[in-house]
């Protein structure tokens, strides 16, 4: 239990070079219980960062490549007849499984990214009025390129607000290409990557960062930055009562990851950008003066005042379920 999450980590970072943060960011998505939306320009390891997280854990894994022929069937599955019984039967689709990689997402029409609303907000499929409950865990690693690119739709507001968080990969420093261009040369890393842990470990894991403990003045700054993002006028719309139960997940998932049993102002800080981003719209003018959602996030987190102590439990009893403290042995 104790080097899971670094373990799973470390074999991500052996196919995507470089971009450690990305992969934490990814890690605090998959122990919060939520889904990652990855965003960027074609080439930079979007889906080679959903296939090593999907393979570096020994679950249940699909892929589905979303094109603007793809139906919502396709996705949450379909029922046949069968005439030996004369009955309906459900064939399960895609998404019945632990870790689902939507490839290229937004190039499906909304009517088809629509069907994975239900699925990621209540781990469930409803087809011809049947509910199918989804395995746990279940986590959404979705990859879209950006909107002015042509062949693509805009993802709807409320599936945005679906997504736990949101990175941007970029592209890597000459080094890091360097290296992976020789990682690269002999061999596919991705064909030599094994699963370095299992769906009961993640379980357990998640477990333990439920019981992450939160204060009370850290819950109110967590709420006071989501309200505060709501009177923005640079925003026809700002982050939603679902932002912050997703804020506080994440905010105890990295937490753990740091080895503590409770959450500090600075958990919630690192975690407010690829949380509350992506699901703030921008007004006409903010666009036009060319403001960021990423800009006003941050302009956020200087102009919410921090809680002073009492953020932490006296004295601490120790990492969550086993978690390592940074630089101990396992």
């Amino acid at each position: 239990m104790q080097h899971v999450a670094g373990a799973i980590a470390a074999n991500v970072e052996r196919v995507l070079v470089g971009k450690s943060d990305v992969v934490r960011t990814a890690m605090v998505t998959l122990l919060a219980e939520g889904h990652l939306l990855v965003e960027d320009v074609p080439g930079v390891g979007k889906t080679s960062l959903a296939k090593a997280l999907g393979k570096s854990i020994d679950c249940t894994v699909s892929r589905i490549q979303f094109t603007p022929d793809l139906l919502p069937s396709d996705i949450t599955g379909v029922s046949i007849y069968n005439r030996q019984n004369s009955e309906f039967e459900f064939r399960p689709g895609p998404v019945f499984a632990n870790i689902v990689v939507g490839d290229e997402i937004n190039r499906a029409s909304p009517k088809t990214q629509s069907a994975l609303l239900e699925c990621m907000a209540e781990h469930q499929v409803t087809v011809d009025g049947t509910t199918y409950p989804l395995g746990e865990p279940f986590m959404v690693v979705a990859t879209q390129n950006p909107v002015e690119m042509e062949g693509t739709y805009a993802l709807p507001e409320a599936q945005r607000d679906r997504f736990t968080a949101r990175v941007s990969i970029g592209y890597p420093d000459p080094q890091a290409e360097l290296a992976m261009v020789d990682e690269h040369s002999g061999h596919d890393p991705m064909a030599d990557l094994r699963p370095v842990s299992t769906a009961a470990h993640v379980l357990e894991l998640v477990k333990a960062v439920r019981g992450v403990h939160l204060a009370a003045e850290v819950k109110r700054y967590a709420v006071e930055l989501v309200a505060a993002s709501r009177r923005l006028p640079e925003l026809r719309l700002g982050a939603s009562p679902r932002a912050t139960l997703h804020l506080v997940k994440a905010a105890r998932a990295q937490a753990a990851l740091l080895g503590r049993d409770f959450v500090v102002p600075d958990d919630v800080q690192a975690v407010a950008v690829p949380v509350l981003a992506h699901r703030l719209v921008l007004t006409a003018e903010a666009h036009a003066s060319r403001r960021t959602a990423v800009e006003l996030v941050r302009a956020l987190l200087h102009r919410v005042p921090v809680p002073q102590g009492g953020a932490a439990p006296a004295p601490p009893a120790g990492p969550p379920g086993g978690w390592p403290t940074p630089g101990q042995p396992g």
